[in-house]
């Protein structure tokens, strides 16, 4: 019997909490459902408002409290589960290391079990120094797309590093790596594999959360209105490609990589960290994302029948 545990990172604890642990209590309750050997290895995201955050600009909404967060942190981890913070953020300088919420954060997390993933060399070695307890997982922020370099990063300290999706389907490069069992590859990415703008739009998009941050700290209250930022620091050259792209012509992308794929191709070179992003997804696109990844075929309209209505019981949705 085959005993390796395919294990997936999943988005997030904050917006999707409920539809997670809607999810966790499925797993347990119905296992028939879903296919053999998953472990649900994280939840990854940030607590608003976090300068620190990045990959995604996350504004909006309620300031997350010491006492929701404490909530959080032990809902998911009495399950033994982490909370695998994105602190991902490439435009944070020495100036940001001592945030008062992100510190927080971390002091409040900082029981040996939960995470952090990183990108700014001068946060991760500020992390490093002040919270020597956590796990560490390299970016795929890095954009690491030459072999030599992904190798030596392999090499370093770090529980987890993110290939580039760009690398997902290079099979030549991938079955000389190192530590494959360090290697993480997210799955469902609805980029384009050669995007001329994605370095550039991450710095935007760390840029983007340091001003929200600094807005509300300055201006509590008041609006922080993303578009009128936008006007004034990002280069208007930047369409996104793949702006409008939906889960299933996702699919059809070379760097997509399918359930098959992971259980017949990845998993028996070695592999077993796999992420479905979707921290700013609807609740239906995460859905669809769970039952294609986590569900049997032939099961995936019971379970979502299942999934739906228990997700209506708590609220999560409403018809």
């Amino acid at each position: 019997m085959n005993t390796t545990k395919v294990r997936f990172h999943l988005p997030d604890f904050t917006r999707h909490s409920k539809l997670n642990l809607v999810l966790l209590n499925m797993m347990k309750n119905m296992p028939q459902y879903f296919r053999d050997g998953i472990e649900i290895a994280s939840f990854y995201g940030v607590f608003p408002p976090s300068m620190w955050n990045g990959g995604r600009t996350i504004v909006g909404g309620a300031v997350c409290g010491e006492e929701y967060i404490k909530t959080a942190l032990k809902t998911f981890n009495d399950k033994g589960i982490p909370l695998r913070f994105t602190f991902t953020n490439p435009a944070i300088k020495e100036e940001h290391l001592n945030d008062e919420f992100c510190n927080a954060v971390m002091r409040l997390a900082d029981n040996g079990l939960n995470e952090v993933i990183v990108y700014s060399p001068v946060l991760e070695e500020y992390i490093r120094k002040n919270y020597p307890n956590y796990k560490i997982t390299s970016s795929t922020c890095k954009r690491i797309l030459d072999e030599s370099t992904l190798d030596k990063e392999l090499e370093k300290d770090y529980h987890i590093v993110v290939v580039d999706y760009a690398l997902n389907n290079k099979f030549d490069i991938l079955e000389k790596l190192p530590h494959k069992e360090k290697c993480e590859f997210l799955v469902n990415s609805s980029c384009i594999a050669d995007c001329p703008f994605r370095s550039e739009e991450y710095y935007m998009v760390g840029e983007q959360q340091i001003a929200y941050c600094e807005h509300i700290k300055k201006h509590p209250g008041k609006e922080f209105r993303m578009s009128d930022y936008a006007k004034e620091t990002v280069n208007t050259k930047i369409k996104c490609p793949a702006s409008g792209t939906n889960f299933f012509q996702a699919q059809k992308l070379a760097h997509h990589i399918s359930p098959d794929d992971i259980w017949n191709k990845y998993v028996p070179m070695g592999f077993n960290q796999f992420k479905i992003e979707g921290r700013t997804a609807s609740t239906l696109y995460l859905i669809e994302c769970y039952m294609y990844y986590l569900v049997k075929p032939e099961c995936r309209d019971e379970a979502r029948f299942m999934f739906m209505y228990n997700l209506e019981r708590n609220g999560v949705i409403k018809y």
